[in-house]
C-alpha cells in the first residue's frame, strides 16, 4: 500500500477542504494510506467516525503562513510542511502533497530530499489543454526563475520522461518555447539550450506560444519566470472567456436556450477540460522523492486529484526513468 503525506494545514481555508479531499479520496477503489500532518485538534473532527481507522495523525503545531518567507521554512521543522516531507525522506511516506506555501515546499522538499543524479535544479511542471482532445506538459512554471541553457536541457529530458509514464506516449515531441519557430529565434538563452535539446530524441524545434494548445508538441521548455507568467495568463485568460459567454447568454432569449441544451454536453466537457482542479497540483520534478505543490486555494476535488496523481508517480517510477534517459544522453 502506497502511503501519501499530506500538509494538512496549508492551504488557504485551513485543514477542511484538505481533509475533505482525503476522504473523497478514500471513498473510491484507489487504496492508500494517507498520513495528514497537522495541529490534530483541528484535524480529528474533522474525520467521521468510520473513517478514523483508515488514516493517520501526525502532530506538527506550526503552519507556515503565505506571507512567510519561504527561507523560514527550513528553520521551522515543526511545521506541517516540514514535517510531511521529511516522512518521505525517512521513508515512511511515498510521496507529499501540499497545498501550503508554494516556495516553502518547493525549499524543502529541495534540500531535505536532494535531487536525482544529473539533475541540477528541479522543475514544476503543469497540463495544458490541448485542442486535439489530450494535454501538453510545460516546464518549468516557477520553480526556477534564472535558469541556465544545462537547465532547460534537464527540464526537457524530465518532460519527455515524465508524459511517457503518466501518458503512456511513446514517443513524445518536445518543444522549446520561443518567440518564433525558426531555429535562429529566441533570446541568448533558448539559442544556448537549442542545440542542447537536439541530444533528446523527442526534440522537435522551436514552438510558439500558440503551440501548446494545438497538440503540436506533447513537452514545452521555458523558464520558471516565463512558465509563471504563461500559466497564471492563461488561467486568467479562461476565467475571462467564460465569463464572457455568460455575459452574452444572458442578453438574449435564444441564447439562454442554446445554452442550456449544451450545458451538459459542450460546457460542462469544456470546464473539465480547462478545470485546474482537475489536475490537482504540480509535481516538483526531478527529486529523489515525488512531491505535488497544489494551489493554496485547492478545493477537495483538486486535493483528491493531487493523491491520485501522486500515486501514479509513485507507481509509475518517474524518477527511475529520469535518471536511465539522462544517463544515456
Amino acid at each position: 500500500m502506497i502511503t501519501i503525506a499530506v500538509d494538512a494545514m496549508g492551504g488557504d481555508f485551513g485543514p477542511e477542504p484538505i481533509v475533505k479531499g482525503v476522504l473523497q479520496a478514500l471513498d473510491t477503489d484507489i487504496t492508500f494510506l494517507p498520513l495528514l500532518v497537522g495541529k490534530s485538534k483541528e484535524i480529528l473532527p474533522l474525520i467521521p467516525q468510520n473513517y478514523r481507522n483508515r488514516v493517520e495523525i501526525i502532530e506538527a503545531s506550526d503552519v507556515i503562513a503565505m506571507e512567510d518567507p519561504a527561507t523560514d521554512a527550513l528553520k521551522r521543522k515543526d511545521s506541517s510542511v516540514y514535517k510531511a516531507v521529511e516522512l518521505v525522506r525517512e521513508g515512511k511516506a511515498s510521496a507529499v502533497v501540499s497545498a501550503g506555501h508554494s516556495g516553502a515546499t518547493m525549499s524543502v522538499a529541495t534540500l531535505r530530499l536532494g535531487r536525482l543524479h544529473g539533475i541540477s535544479r528541479p522543475a514544476l511542471a503543469t497540463f495544458m489543454p490541448s485542442t486535439k482532445g489530450g494535454y501538453t506538459l510545460v516546464l518549468d512554471v516557477g520553480a526556477v526563475t534564472d535558469c541556465k541553457p544545462q537547465n532547460l536541457y534537464e527540464f526537457g529530458a524530465m518532460g519527455e520522461a515524465y508524459v511517457s509514464q503518466m501518458l503512456g506516449i511513446e514517443n513524445p515531441k518536445v518543444g522549446l518555447l520561443s518567440n518564433g519557430s525558426e531555429d535562429s529565434k529566441g533570446n541568448e538563452l533558448t539559442k544556448a539550450t537549442f542545440p542542447l535539446l537536439k541530444n533528446l530524441k523527442g526534440f522537435v524545434g522551436n514552438i510558439e506560444g500558440k503551440d501548446i494548445f494545438d497538440g503540436k508538441v506533447d513537452v514545452v521548455v521555458c523558464d520558471g519566470f516565463t512558465g509563471n507568467i504563461l500559466l497564471k495568463t492563461s488561467e486568467g485568460v479562461v476565467a475571462t472567456i467564460f465569463e464572457m459567454m455568460k455575459q452574452h447568454i444572458h442578453r438574449s432569449f435564444w441564447a439562454k436556450v442554446g445554452a442550456f441544451l449544451m450545458r451538459k454536453s459542450v460546457f460542462k466537457a469544456m470546464k473539465e477540460k480547462v478545470d485546474k482542479d482537475e489536475y490537482g497540483g504540480a509535481p516538483l520534478l526531478g527529486l529523489k522523492g515525488c512531491a505535488i505543490v497544489s494551489h493554496g486555494a485547492s478545493t477537495p476535488k483538486a486535493i483528491k486529484n493531487a493523491l491520485f496523481q501522486a500515486i501514479h508517480y509513485v507507481d509509475s517510477d518517474v524518477n527511475s526513468v529520469i535518471e536511465t534517459l539522462l544517463k544515456k544522453q
